[in-house]
């Protein structure tokens, strides 16, 4: 019964929009706006009403129609733009019949124009009094019923634009979205870093371990890679001189979807010369403090009721002792490099692993099943084991580890950063070991990369680099569950009964 009477309200408008085109007025572009909402509420919200009608300040408004009260004589629409909404007054005497006529035939969701003049209601609402009435752009589907607004979480992913129009907190997460990137950027400028950008396809696999996207160069006849990250190619920039880039990116990863993850993704990535794994956590611990004094006002906020202080220092946890703290009573501290130990623990645990698994690739098997959701205050997991970790140099005091740490807040990884690997013949070792691992199936392992190889080769300063989840970054400070509630546009399974 739902769908019939929409379909009938569908109908209704149509009959509407060819009359419009009979009278040769549909779809007009010649009424230009001079105010948005917010400002004129802003700017003459606290003047009196005989002030406001002192002054008879003219304006031009535009945008969806998004209530309408017709009292006869008297009537009152609601206008939303880009800035909230702002209400205007259509008094019958004011018009000719046919074009109040008109007015009486718009529907919830048109785009109207409205020139008038403001004035406040009894209620102290600031209005406009309308004097001229533009039908801009008949809309043919009606909105959902204000009161449940868009509720079907789906439904909101497929048809964002219908979202936007009706639900102010998706307007309010997205907002917040653009305005966190603008101050990644500022805060990194700011630092004497140069904003770069590199290939988003790519010949070789690197910069992570992931499973990539895949398509074909027709002129080349030749495959390439969705870049899985852009590292490889800023570390060249290194190479070149560019002591202080970064890339907002988007990467693309073949891999599943949750909660926290989707298949395209955006990223930032920092790399700094003569700089180390030190100077990325200092990094890191200021700008996502510049981020919440920016986003949320102040160092304290809140993350799905759970509050979260950024004031002190942030945590510091080495993996290794991250496990034993977290399983107290249940795992062996001195054996945390014992292959068969690890392995018997992961069995315990109910983590599939592989032969070919070293002792480094199991104990972050471990880690990640028992320790990564307990991270709830900001911390710090550092010196990760040197066979997950392809890219990152190693300690000088321990090979088995590296000069690497991973952010987490809330249960999740928020970064990732280390001292870079500079050592070309190092790096080639462990890309030949990379290749050894994809040739035996792994299909998230990195290929070799021989022109990086040779760039290296060249000479690379020291450095460090940073990679920080844009869209994580962004649930954290909206204040969102779900990784689709800042992506405008999730990836999603096609419809399978079709658009209506």
């Amino acid at each position: 019964m739902v769908q019939e009477d929409e379909h009938r309200l569908i109908r209704e408008r149509r009959n509407k929009l060819e009359a419009l085109r009979e009278q040769g007025v549909a779809y007009p572009n010649d009424f230009r706006r001079n105010a948005l909402s917010s400002e004129i509420v802003s700017t003459y919200g606290e003047l009196s009403t005989e002030a406001l009608a002192e002054r008879a300040i003219e304006v031009k408004v535009a945008g969806r129609l998004m209530a309408k009260r017709l009292m006869g004589k008297t009537n009152f629409i609601k206008i939303q733009d880009s800035s909230g909404q702002i209400q205007a007054m259509v008094g019958r005497d004011n018009f000719d019949p046919e074009i109040f006529k008109v007015f009486k035939s718009w529907d919830i969701g048109d785009i109207v124009g409205v020139s008038g003049t403001l004035f406040k209601t009894r209620t102290g609402e600031v209005t406009v009094d309308a004097r001229e009435l533009h039908l801009i752009t008949k809309s043919l589907r009606p909105l959902p019923e204000k009161f449940h607004g868009l509720s079907d979480q789906e439904l909101r992913y497929r048809q964002r634009y219908v979202d936007l129009i009706m639900n102010e907190d998706s307007r309010r997460v997205f907002v917040l979205r653009t305005q966190l990137v603008n101050h990644v950027r500022q805060f990194l400028n700011a630092h004497g870093f140069m904003e770069v950008e590199t290939p988003m396809m790519q010949p070789i696999l690197g910069g992570a371990n992931a499973r990539p996207f895949v398509t074909h160069h027709n002129a080349l006849d030749m495959p390439l890679y969705l870049r899985i990250a852009p590292e490889l190619y800023l570390k060249r920039l290194t190479v070149g001189g560019f002591e202080r880039v970064y890339e907002v990116n988007r990467s693309f990863r073949n891999e599943g979807l949750s909660t926290r993850h989707n298949p395209e993704f955006t990223m930032l990535e920092v790399y700094q010369s003569f700089a180390d794994c030190e100077d990325m956590i200092t990094l890191t611990e200021n700008l996502v403090r510049s981020l919440a004094l920016q986003l949320w006002g102040g160092e304290t906020g809140t993350y799905q009721e759970q509050a979260l202080d950024l004031r002190s220092p942030f945590a510091r946890l080495g993996v290794e002792k991250a496990v034993a703290q977290f399983n107290a009573g249940q795992f062996d501290a001195a054996r945390s490099r014992d292959v068969d130990y690890l392995r018997g623990v992961c069995e315990g645990l109910g983590i599939p692993v592989d032969k070919r698994y070293g002792a480094g690739k199991l104990l972050i098997e471990i880690f990640e099943k028992t320790v990564e959701e307990n991270l709830t205050a900001p911390t710090f997991i550092t010196d990760y084991p040197t066979e997950v970790s392809p890219l990152s140099r190693c300690k000088d005091d321990d090979p088995f580890l590296t000069d690497r740490f991973e952010f987490f807040m809330c249960g999740r990884e928020l970064a990732n950063g280390f001292s870079e690997l500079n050592d070309p013949e190092d790096q080639a070792e462990r890309f030949r070991a990379q290749c050894a691992n994809k040739e035996a199936g792994d299909s998230e392992a990195m290929e070799y990369d021989a022109d990086y190889i040779r760039a290296l080769e060249y000479g690379m300063p020291p450095a460090g680099g940073l990679g920080v989840g844009i869209d994580r970054l962004a649930m954290l400070f909206a204040d969102v569950p779900s990784i689709r509630d800042v992506l405008l546009f999730p990836h999603m399974r096609p419809e399978t009964d079709g658009a209506d």
